[in-house]
């Protein structure tokens, strides 16, 4: 049925710690490498899915458990399926490390995983696994390094953030990167391709750039290794810890690769999930990389006019070719070693990020009072910005508000081709690794600023289009499926909506009529009464997906299987309730029987309606 709707992706979209565990394997939140997730897999590939929307799954913090605040390289322990313990430690210890229900979900997994891994660490070696880390360690030494040293001294100082920290051990990284050496291969590399440069016009653009390219290739000082010798100092004290450290990644990564192998058997995609924000080791440890003075932070919007100041690193502008495109090239290359496909979360953060001040006092001010990183040429209140500037002052449109989508209101080829730096090193990853752009996902939602999407269309990328957010009384909404071009991505919600069928619950009467009646001339529905029922509204809404030109569609766990309970409330801290939405190990009985009461969603019906609707919008190519 997909193929005849020109589906080509159907992804189920489920973060982490949502997957069931089965009794003997459940540390109090859900994993993908668990015996009852394989089974959800299976499971996902028999209702017709063709692969699995991962959330980000580094290593989160004990006291945060938002996979968004999570490290951007290190993967989480809690990831790892009890399995992988049998044979390392004792049954005693693996049954005394299972949830009990009294217990704080993330915080009973964040104690269990890492008790686990310290026993099964304590309990080595045979030369054959001492070989294996050491291999380990040496293929991931230009991440793993920093960010083993991090988490055993922020266990030292009780969890406290890096600020925290005693100067010498704050500032280890303050002059140098646990990237530079990789940096600085990629900097031979272009300084070598500039001075191959023979064209007269470029040659003097090219020997400026050359000569500031040469100045932070000195800047790295590669081969003296006194520029990092307090951090070897540190890791020679701290050992044991590290060592440690580095088993457990060595069995997240190892569990990771399990996992792919029982999804390819399957013929499912994994996608992964590249957040645009950073832990506060990432902050840590590439600090030379980030811009000094500056957060990035989401503007006023249409769904928040408040904005949103996210307290992430900014990227340095003058380090592209430096420490932060070496950041980023690290990054999308494990990545893509690691997942079918990428999901790229805020993509406006690293094509046109909005950033505001630190240390004013007021983030949620000073967040309101931000700007565009590169659409500030002549802002008084932001001077630090103008040289970054990739527009001039006459492309701006002064009528509107900085962050409103026209603020730029024309681009250059060349300018273009500036803002798409660093989407390109994604999607040169993707092809280094025999993957193309339209295996991105860009998350744009409710805003698209000109520059974010000119690059998108210089790759032929599409947005995100999400269902019930749709305004019906304009037919120009971008929510709206009529609207749905075929690389675009659509879903009837998120991890940071209502679920479909609490939604529909909470609409007013007259939310509902139109609804009805929009649903009953989309789908040419020959029994409009159908729609007064909860169930089949929903299954309309999604037929509505898969009868759009839209050949990406994605589908989250709690509208498939009809929760009513939020994943997520965005902006709100709640560490119970947020991110702990989870499957049970019977979710297949679970969904059959609220399908039965049509109060789950129902892929064969919705593809029926959809079919059945006549000439479908993608068939006919009409909007």
């Amino acid at each position: 049925m997909l193929e005849q709707l020109g589906v080509r992706r159907l992804l189920l979209a489920i973060h982490d710690v949502s997957f069931p565990s089965d009794p003997d394997e459940d540390l109090g939140r859900g994993s993908p490498a668990t015996k009852a997730a394989a089974r959800l897999m299976a499971y996902a590939k028999e209702l017709g899915f063709t692969g699995l929307q991962l959330g980000p799954q580094g290593q989160t913090s004990r006291d945060n458990p938002s996979p968004y605040d999570a490290m951007i390289f290190s993967r989480s322990l809690s990831t790892i399926g009890v399995e992988a313990y049998r044979g390392l430690v004792d049954d005693e210890t693996i049954t005394g490390a299972l949830f009990v229900e009294s217990a704080v979900a993330h915080v009973h997994a964040f104690d269990a995983s890492h008790a686990l891994v310290a026993a099964a660490h304590a309990a080595i070696f045979t030369d054959e696994q001492r070989a294996e880390l050491a291999a380990f360690q040496q293929q991931h030494a230009r991440w793993l390094a920093g960010d083993a040293l991090y988490t055993t001294l922020a266990t030292t100082h009780g969890g406290a953030a890096h600020r925290d920290w005693p100067s010498e051990e704050r500032d280890v990284w303050a002059e140098h990167s646990p990237l530079d050496r990789y940096a600085a291969s990629k900097l031979v590399s272009v300084v070598a391709a500039l001075d191959e440069m023979v064209t007269p016009s470029a040659a003097t653009s090219a020997a400026t750039l050359r000569e500031k390219l040469v100045a932070q290739l000195d800047a790295l000082k590669l081969g003296e290794p006194e520029a990092c010798a307090r951090a070897a100092e540190l890791a020679d004290h701290h050992a044991v810890a590290i060592e440690r450290y580095a088993f457990g990644q060595l069995l997240a990564h190892r569990e990771h690769a399990r996992v792919r192998t029982i999804a390819a058997e399957l013929g499912l995609a994994l996608y992964g999930d590249l957040a645009v924000g950073y832990a506060d080791a990432d902050a840590w440890a590439y600090s030379t990389a980030f811009l000094r003075g500056y957060r990035m932070g989401a503007p006023p919007s249409r769904t928040n006019p408040m904005g949103q100041p996210w307290g992430y690193p900014v990227l340095d502008p003058d380090q592209a070719h430096g420490r932060s495109g070496a950041l980023v090239a690290a990054r999308a290359d494990k990545a893509f070693a690691e997942y079918g496909g990428l999901r790229i979360d805020h993509p406006h953060g690293i094509i046109c990020p909005w950033v505001y001040k630190t240390e004013t006092g007021d983030d949620g001010q000073a967040v309101r009072d931000g700007a565009r990183l590169f659409e500030s040429p002549d802002l008084p209140d932001h001077p630090d910005l103008v040289k970054f500037a990739r527009v001039l002052a006459e492309q701006l449109d002064r009528s509107l508000p900085r962050y409103a989508d026209g603020w730029v209101k024309k681009l250059e080829d060349f300018q273009v081709t500036a803002y798409a730096r660093t989407l390109e090193m994604l999607v040169t990853a993707a092809r280094d690794h025999a993957r193309s752009a339209e295996d991105l996902s860009c998350e744009v939602l409710s805003t698209m600023p000109r520059p974010l999407g000119a690059v998108l269309a210089k790759y032929g990328l599409g947005r995100w289009r999400v269902a019930q957010k749709a305004n019906l009384d304009d037919a120009g909404d971008v929510y709206r499926m009529e609207n749905a071009q075929p690389n675009d991505w659509v879903m009837l919600g998120n991890h940071d909506t209502a679920p479909i069928f609490a939604l529909i619950k909470m609409w007013s009467p007259t939310q509902r009529e139109a609804w009805a009646r929009h649903l009953a001339v989309r789908l040419a529905l020959p029994d409009p009464t159908k729609l007064e029922h909860d169930g089949f509204v929903a299954n309309a809404m999604l037929a509505e997906l898969l009868a759009s030109r839209a050949e990406n569609v994605s589908i989250f766990f709690a509208d498939l299987f009809g929760y009513e309970q939020r994943f997520n409330v965005p902006g709100v801290i709640d560490n119970t309730a947020n991110w702990s939405l989870r499957l049970p190990p019977d979710f297949d009985r679970l969904h059959r029987e609220r399908l039965e009461r049509g109060a789950a969603l129902d892929l064969h019906l919705a593809c029926e309606l959809a079919l059945n609707a006549g000439t479908t919008p993608r068939r006919a190519g009409a909007p």
